[in-house]
């Protein structure tokens, strides 16, 4: 496998990591909490998209019936509680509302969009590559599509006010569903 199909398979990847990020991203008005919500997205996002290939790969084609029996629930769960969770926080007042820097929901949304990289990682196995190349340019570009999607996602954020959140939740809920469709072939 070429340095090329590695950098289009981390961009693939990178994706729900990054729709994830741009959601995060337009939740946040305070420029100091959206440095640090950008950085753990990347860091968070980036570490397990780099890590699940290679759970992956070390599990190898013995497992790969039964991962793939479920990846695709679990994402669709995750996503789709805590889409549901930013509608409903959308709808709080502001004095009640989460914060987004939370290391338990960062945890769960980089469990939840890098579960594909964990199947990815099964399919490395075979193909006999060395593992460290792909783990380290799938983690990367990750991280720096995820810490760039919360900056864009503020942007978005200011033109929609207070929407930004409900349009985020129903992001995460529709990539979760996407997610589920595409794994039961429903199209």
């Amino acid at each position: 496998m070429n340095i090329f199909s590695v950098v289009l398979i981390s961009l693939g990847l990178a994706m729900d990591a990054f729709a994830v990020s741009l959601t995060m991203g337009m939740k946040i008005n305070n420029s100091g909490e959206r440095n640090k919500v950008a950085i753990k997205c990347g860091l968070f996002f980036g570490v397990f998209q780099g890590i699940m290939p290679f759970i992956g790969w070390a599990l190898g084609k013995n497992f790969t019936r039964y991962i793939s029996l479920i990846d695709h629930w679990i994402a669709f769960i995750v996503l789709g509680i805590i889409g549901i969770n930013m509608i409903v926080e959308a709808f709080k007042k502001e004095e009640d509302k989460e914060t987004a820097n939370n290391n338990k929901q960062f945890l769960f949304l980089a469990i939840a969009t890098s579960i594909d990289a964990l199947a990815v990682g099964v399919s490395l196995a075979f193909l006999n590559v060395n593992i460290l190349v792909p783990v380290f340019i799938i983690g990367l570009i990750t991280c720096i599509l995820s810490f760039i999607g919360v900056f864009l996602g503020r942007k978005f954020g200011d033109i929609l006010k207070n929407k930004a959140a409900i349009i985020g939740g129903i992001i995460l809920i529709i990539i979760g569903t996407k997610i589920l469709v595409e794994h039961l072939n429903l199209l």
